[in-house]
């Protein structure tokens, strides 16, 4: 059995911040916990907007709290974000989050992370093939 507390997460190696500082990551579930997904609960900041496109990973994204927008870029269709919204990403799809207010959202991964990235120049995680 695995137990662990986000308190604990968010003052180990498990707390990512984005290099634009957009947001904020702290894995609760890696790779190495062998469970076929990674799970996550981050902070994306008031005011900003990120580009993300997880070619190589599908995510589901749950709002917990704040307000915000998803936007898919192939149709630019944009979502409202409030709590108790659930998105999901289940064709790779390139799309901006906005923020209007601080989102706390729960994000399912897999494949899982290993628990470092950040989004490259593309807004893409690497995937770890090994």
């Amino acid at each position: 059995m695995i137990v662990r507390t986000l308190k604990e997460a968010e003052q180990s190696s498990r707390r990512v911040v984005s290099p634009d500082k957009h947001w904020e990551s702290t894995r609760l579930l890696l790779k190495e916990d062998n469970m076929g997904f990674s799970f996550h609960i981050t902070t994306i900041y008031a005011g900003t907007e990120t580009h993300i496109w997880y070619q190589n990973h599908l995510e589901s994204v749950y709002c917990i709290s704040g307000e915000g927008e998803v936007e898919t870029l192939e149709d630019a269709a944009i979502h409202s974000i409030k709590p108790g919204t659930i998105y999901v990403l289940d064709k790779n799809d390139e799309h901006m989050l906005r923020a209007h207010t601080e989102l706390k959202l729960a994000c399912v991964f897999n494949p899982p992370l290993t628990g470092q990235e950040v989004h490259d120049e593309n807004g893409v995680y690497p995937l770890d093939d090994k």
